[in-house]
C-alpha cells in the first residue's frame, strides 16, 4: 500500500506530529548559519498551521549521544522558525516528559510547539518502546518530512509510527520519494550515473546496482583512484583502498561483457597536500609518488560532461575530488555544468558536497533534483527497504 501525504490527512483541531530534518549547522554565537534545512519543510508545516492543526515539530541536532548539551539545543532553531513564520514557537525543556506534554496538550488550533532534540534521550536511537510510546501520545496524526531519516529505525521514525494510525509523508519527503522512485523505474536513455566521493566500500553495492540499469558510469573523487589502481595506474599518494581491487576488477570485466560504458580519468590534478593552492596536470596512470590525485583533470571534465550532455537521466552523487578547496573544484563545477545542459531529461543530484557544487557553479535551479537524503538516498536507488518510509505503508 502506498503511503498517504499530508494532503491526504484530516488535519483540523488535531495534534500534528511532524518529524522534520532540522539538523542544521550553527553559527558561535548561538544562531542558525545555514537554514536550507528548515526552509525545505516550510511548506509542510505551513499546510499544517493554515488547516488547523496543532504541530508538533520533532528533530535530532548533532550527535550528543543520548545526554543533554546546552550547545545542541534546538532552540536556535525555533527562534528562526518563529521568525520565519512570524508565530510563536514554543520549544520544550525536554524531548519527552511531564513538561513536553503540557506544552503539547496545550497547544491551540493553528499553534506550534517544538520538542527539544530528540537525540538528547539515549531512546530515540535506539528505537526503546518505552519512549516511542510517550512520543506517540503526542500525535494524533503522524508525519514524517525528514527523507534522510528514513533509513534508521529511530523511536520518532518507526517506534512511535506503529502506535498512531493517520500518517503519511510531507511535501518534501513526497516529492524525495517520486523524483528517486524515477530512477528505479523505467527511465529514459541514456541513463548515466557519476559517482565521486572517497570510499569504495560504502558505495560498491550501489555500484552493483547501478551496473545493472546504467549505460554508462563516470567515476572521480577518491573512489576513481582505486578503479585506476585495478587497472595498473601508479597513483602516488592517492587515497585508495587496496583491499576492494579484486573486486573492482571483477565489477570492471562484468562491465565490459554487459557493455555499459566505464569511464575513468583520462588526466588528474595532483599536488603535494590537499591544501595546496595550485596543482598541475597529469595523466591518470602516472601520478608521481610524492603526491596525490584532488580532482579530475581538464580532459576528463570534456569527456565525461559530452557523455553528460547526452544524456536524458542522470544520477549523481560525490564531488569529482577535493572541491571544497577552490584549486581542485574544476572538475565537480563543470560536471554540474554539464548536467544542467540536460534539457526536459530527469537530473538528480545527491549528497551535501555535490548539492554545494552545483549551487557554486549556479545551476541548482536547472537541475530536477536535489537530494539531501544522505545515506536513505543511496539505499533507496539502490533498492533496499527503508524502515522509516515502510512503516508509512503499512
Amino acid at each position: 500500500m502506498a503511503a498517504k501525504t499530508i494532503a491526504d490527512l484530516d488535519l483540523q483541531g488535531r495534534r500534528v506530529f511532524i518529524r522534520v530534518d532540522f539538523d542544521v549547522p550553527l553559527t558561535p554565537a548561538g544562531g542558525v548559519s545555514n537554514p536550507t534545512r528548515i526552509r525545505r519543510s516550510l511548506p509542510t508545516i505551513s499546510h499544517a498551521v493554515e488547516r488547523g492543526a496543532r504541530v508538533v515539530l520533532a528533530s535530532e541536532l548533532g550527535r550528543p549521544k543520548g545526554t543533554s548539551r546546552v550547545e545542541l539545543s534546538l532552540l536556535p532553531v525555533a527562534a528562526y522558525l518563529a521568525e520565519t513564520l512570524g508565530r510563536d514557537v514554543v520549544l520544550t525543556d525536554e524531548p519527552a516528559g511531564d513538561g513536553a506534554k503540557k506544552v503539547v496538550y496545550d497547544l491551540r488550533e493553528g499553534g506550534i510547539a517544538m520538542l527539544e532534540n530528540l537525540a538528547f534521550s539515549p531512546g530515540e536511537e535506539g528505537n526503546d518502546e518505552t519512549f516511542a510510546r510517550e512520543l506517540s501520545t503526542y500525535a494524533d496524526v503522524y508525519v514524517n518530512d525528514a527523507f534522510s531519516t528514513v533509513h534508521s529505525a529511530h523511536a520518532s521514525t518507526v517506534g512511535m509510527v506503529k502506535h498512531v494510525a493517520n500518517k503519511g509523508m510531507g511535501f518534501l519527503m513526497e516529492r524525495e520519494v517520486k523524483m528517486l522512485g524515477k530512477l528505479a523505474g523505467e527511465v529514459e536513455r541514456p541513463f548515466v550515473a557519476v559517482l565521486g566521493g572517497t570510499r569504495v566500500a560504502d558505495r560498491m553495492s550501489l555500484v552493483e546496482t547501478l551496473l545493472n540499469r546504467a549505460d554508462a558510469i563516470c567515476f572521480g573523487g577518491a573512489m576513481a583512484n582505486t578503479f585506476l589502481a585495478a587497472k595498473g595506474a601508479s597513483i602516488g599518494r592517492s587515497l585508495a583502498e587496496p583491499s576492494k581491487l579484486p573486486i573492482v576488477r571483477a565489477f570492471l570485466a562484468k562491465a565490459e561483457q554487459t557493455g555499459v560504458r566505464i569511464l575513468l580519468p583520462r588526466d588528474l590534478v595532483a599536488a603535494e597536500d590537499i591544501k595546496s593552492e595550485d596543482g598541475h596536470v597529469v595523466p591518470g596512470s602516472r601520478i608521481p609518488e610524492d603526491q596525490a590525485a584532488y580532482d579530475i583533470g581538464p580532459e576528463s571534465i570534456a569527456e565525461m560532461s559530452t557523455v553528460l550532455s547526452r544524456a536524458r537521466t542522470v544520477f549523481w552523487h560525490g564531488p569529482m575530488g577535493a572541491a571544497e578547496n577552490p584549486a581542485f573544484a574544476a572538475g565537480s563545477l563543470g560536471l554540474a555544468k554539464a548536467a544542467a545542459l540536460v534539457i526536459g531529461g530527469t537530473t538528480v543530484v545527491s549528497g551535501a558536497d555535490t548539492v554545494s557544487a552545483a549551487e557554486r557553479a549556479g545551476v541548482a535551479a536547472n537541475l530536477t533534483h536535489l537530494s539531501n537524503g544522505g545515506a536513505a538516498t543511496l539505499e533507496f536507488v539502490e533498492g533496499k527497504k527503508l524502515p522509516g518510509l515502510a512503516v508509512l505503508e503499512s
